[in-house]
């Protein structure tokens, strides 16, 4: 129980650091892309939610969609020409926001064995969770450098933890 609530508060520490990396931005830079195939900072938002809604409800909880006219458009499956026509910051945030709590509902039920296999499933909610704050550091790193090198904003600081560190530039967690 106390792995999970660690990695849940790392899950939320990288959530805070994409949130430093974007909230000063203005809408038209969100949605901004450098070029037809490239991603704007939006749909990497998008996309990381995406991503944590449906590993969430395909390998722990068979759930819908909190917003299912976002998913073919957050999939990285879907070519990035056709990532264009994203959705309202506003709508990109409650997206955010809603999978986030899903996450920390479905692995605070893990947690305390509220769920069918809950020894099982805490191995793969571990590992999910690791996946989970790697893939949104990943995402990260490409929303800094659009923030940095295209749209000439300074980045805030890493996060600040001993259990972060960068590999090949990016962000990871490593060490729980």
């Amino acid at each position: 129980m106390h792995e999970m609530e660690a990695l849940l508060r790392e899950y939320d520490r990288a959530r805070a650091y994409t949130d430093d990396l974007w909230k000063d931005l203005s809408p038209d830079e969100v949605t901004w892309r450098p070029h037809e195939n490239s991603s704007a900072i939006g749909w990497h938002l998008g996309h990381q939610a995406h991503v944590a809604h449906f590993m969430i409800r395909n390998l722990t909880a068979a759930e819908p969609s909190p917003d299912p006219e976002l998913d073919a458009l957050m999939d990285s499956a879907n070519p990035e020409r056709f990532r264009g026509a994203l959705p309202t910051i506003r709508r990109l945030t409650d997206f955010r926001t809603t999978v986030a709590e899903r996450v920390h509902a479905r692995m605070g039920d893990i947690a305390v064995g509220r769920v069918g296999a809950p020894a099982q499933l805490a191995i793969v909610a571990g590992h999910l969770l690791t996946t989970l704050i790697n893939h949104e550091y990943q995402h990260d790193q490409w929303i800094s450098e659009v923030r940095t090198n295209d749209l000439g904003h300074a980045l805030p600081p890493d996060p600040d933890c001993d259990l972060v560190r960068r590999v090949d530039g990016y962000l990871v967690i490593d060490g729980l």
